[in-house]
């Protein structure tokens, strides 16, 4: 089966997931610190030598997952490309990342906050916290304003600062939201839109997307396609 082709449309975020070849550590195994801040580092180097604004970010032991806009078609693939080189050069050797990473492009005001508590709130699903601001390794810290690390950062998408007039109004109502979560349909929404790489919104969104892309944008519908009954009228003559 032939490669799908990458999404993009200009100023749109998207939610990118890159699992590794190798786990840095198994569940029951102790955090690997000292990997976890280097790849910390790395990708808040590299997005900036990128041009790529990251919304919000979370390593596991298994995977990164990123809420970003790219200022170019090609960002995102070379953000992951820079990281992968120096996860090779120091923690690694040969292949880094399991396969190609998976991406969904998400409508502003509608999914962007939805996604970002989805991958906040990961280090929770995988058990290895019990709140997500807990996470040192991931934008939770920095949303929520607690627990800061040298490494928690984000660059703040309109969306987040929609949540209120003052940092620490939007931090709380972020604070809420995470210990929300999100409902099923939401969430099984943005895995399958990440698992099948298309765009994530509402109709007028994805035309608009579909205007400018080489492929289709969202998953066609199931089932065969509806026949149109074929026009029997007839004129009887006078």
């Amino acid at each position: 089966m032939a490669r799908l082709a990458r999404l993009y449309a200009p100023d749109i975020p998207q939610l990118i997931q890159a699992r590794f070849v190798e786990p840095l550590a198994q569940p029951v195994d102790p955090s690997p610190v000292e990997p976890l801040n280097q790849l910390a580092v790395w990708l808040r180097e590299c997005a900036h030598e990128q041009h790529v604004n990251v919304h919000g970010w979370v390593l596991l032991y298994d995977r990164m997952v990123l809420l970003a806009t790219p200022s170019s078609r090609t960002g995102i693939a070379r953000l992951m490309q820079a990281i992968g080189r120096r996860f090779t050069s120091r923690l690694s050797s040969g292949r880094v990342f399991e396969g190609r990473y998976r991406s969904a492009l998400l409508q502003p005001e509608h999914w962007v906050l939805p996604a970002l508590v989805w991958l906040d709130i990961l280090p929770v699903q995988h058990g290895y916290v019990e709140q997500a601001e807990s996470w040192p390794w991931s934008s939770a810290c920095y949303h929520t304003g607690l627990n800061l690390k040298p490494h928690t950062w984000a660059n703040e998408h309109p969306d987040y600062w929609q949540l209120g007039n003052t940092p620490f109004d939007r931090q709380a109502v972020y604070r809420k939201r995470l210990a929300h979560g999100l409902d099923t349909s939401q969430r099984q929404r943005l895995e399958a839109a990440l698992f099948g790489q298309w765009a994530l919104g509402d109709e007028h969104f994805l035309q608009a997307i579909g205007a400018h892309a080489t492929r289709r944008v969202a998953p066609a519908p199931r089932g065969r396609p509806r026949k149109h009954p074929k026009n029997t009228s007839h004129t009887n003559p006078d």
